[in-house]
């Protein structure tokens, strides 16, 4: 399976489970996640979710396989977005359980959880612009809600990835762990929530988002513009060919 779900008490993990391609995001993962969520949201004994991927990486993004194979859209669900998660609205709290890169759409999921535990070993980025594409699934509006603004700026503009150190510096990651603990620590966060009234956690949480943000729609807007611009231009399929085929870009800036 793409996605495993897993119960322990009253907490849900879903898995990732592409390790041979580092977890990409394909029709199936995004298919599986918005499924997984829908069991979450339904269920009244599931009180948190927890999302991680198998080891070596939590995600590496979009499977640009499918991206260049034109089935791109197959990594969108209607209510979910980018992988049935990055613009799903939900009521119950999710906590990432990071334990490696989580890089492009992987980073976008991070950041659509509510909280983040991540190992030393883990790296985050929007590296889009190396392939001349642009991180529409959340990424430039909610990073720098998440870290100051200017470190937010130079992840978008040089794609570089940021340490999990440097990441919890900065407030994006809420705890630190060992290698091979993200998801253990994960656990202990979701029994801190539990411990608190389900219907108050819910509120509150809804009530941080609603009055901290801009509204959802209109940032997605922006990175909406700014992903056509992009498509269907040269440098957009020359930046997945290159990735694809192991090869430095050549870019034309059409």
């Amino acid at each position: 399976m793409s996605v495993t779900f897993e119960v322990q008490g009253r907490c849900a993990i879903l898995t990732i489970n592409r390790p041979e391609a580092r977890n990409a995001v394909n029709a199936a993962v995004a298919a599986g996640i918005e499924a997984a969520i829908d069991r979450i949201e339904a269920d009244d004994e599931l009180w948190v979710g927890i999302l991680t991927g198998t080891p070596p990486a939590f995600c590496a993004g979009a499977d640009l396989k499918e991206v260049q194979g034109g089935t791109a859209g197959g990594l969108f669900t209607e209510r979910g977005g980018f992988g049935g998660f990055a613009a799903r609205q939900r009521t119950k709290p999710f906590i990432a359980a990071v334990d490696g890169p989580a890089l492009a759409g992987g980073t976008e999921l991070v950041l659509a959880a509510d909280l983040v535990v991540a190992t030393g070993r883990s790296t985050f980025g929007l590296p889009e612009v190396k392939r001349s594409l642009v991180a529409g699934a959340g990424g430039l509006f909610r990073l720098p809600r998440k870290i100051p603004e200017n470190v937010a700026m130079e992840c978008v503009l040089t794609g570089d990835p940021i340490p999990a150190a440097r990441a919890a510096h900065f407030g994006l990651v809420n705890e630190l762990v060992e290698d091979d603990g993200a998801v253990a620590a994960a656990l202990a966060l979701a029994e801190r929530i539990i411990a608190n009234g389900p219907l108050a956690v819910r509120e509150s949480r809804r009530a941080v988002l609603a009055s901290t943000h801009l509204d959802d729609d209109e940032a997605f807007a922006l990175s909406r513009q700014a992903m056509g611009t992009v498509a269907g231009s040269a440098d957009l399929r020359e930046g997945v060919a290159a990735f694809i085929e192991k090869r430095p870009p050549q870019w034309t800036g059409r």
